[in-house]
């Protein structure tokens, strides 16, 4: 699993570009394009989505501080690369779309549910705690799953982006 060079380049810019329209879209508090990105970058290459996935969290630490709120980004964008792999890899047609997008949605409703259990365990809380914590959050999870789902329009044609580019890169090797 070990990058190439050329991939640890696009790598470096695509959780750079993930970091990037996390900082354009923050006037929309729960409305970005992380979803999208990591399920695209997922579906494109496997395992290897991982590094621009965590070089996007990593992007996150630096700039806005390695604090308590940042822990629970170490996995819970794993949990939607996870999610992704577990799909086939060669879905129909006629229902990728519509697959791709659920999954992101699904992953912006359980958002904080998914966040919860670093959030307790840092700040020492009980499970009733804990539930409170997401009951509370159930309103922002609720938004950040219905953006996620109608961004997810955006992840076939970033798929087929990508994808495109990857096939020109490789005619420019040979």
């Amino acid at each position: 699993m070990k990058p190439t060079t050329r991939e640890i380049t696009i790598f470096a810019m695509l959780g750079a570009l993930m970091y990037a329209s996390k900082l354009l879209m923050e006037v929309a508090p729960n409305i970005h394009l992380l979803g999208v990105f990591t399920i695209a970058f997922t579906v494109v290459y496997r395992k290897k989505a991982l590094y621009p996935i965590y070089i996007y969290v990593i992007l996150n630490g630096i700039f806005s501080g390695f604090a308590t709120w940042w822990v629970p980004y170490l996995y819970v964008w794993t949990v939607l690369w996870g999610a992704v792999m577990l799909l086939p890899e060669h879905l129909p047609k006629k229902i990728r779309a519509f697959v791709y997008m659920a999954v992101c949605a699904m992953h912006g409703f359980l958002f904080g549910t998914l966040y919860a259990p670093a959030q307790a365990i840092l700040f020492g809380m009980s499970f009733q705690g804990m539930i409170s914590w997401i009951i509370a959050g159930l309103p922002f999870d609720f938004i950040h799953g219905v953006s996620n789902f109608f961004c997810g329009i955006l992840i076939v044609p970033v798929i087929s982006v990508l994808r495109l580019a990857e096939r020109s890169l490789a005619g420019q090797l040979d």
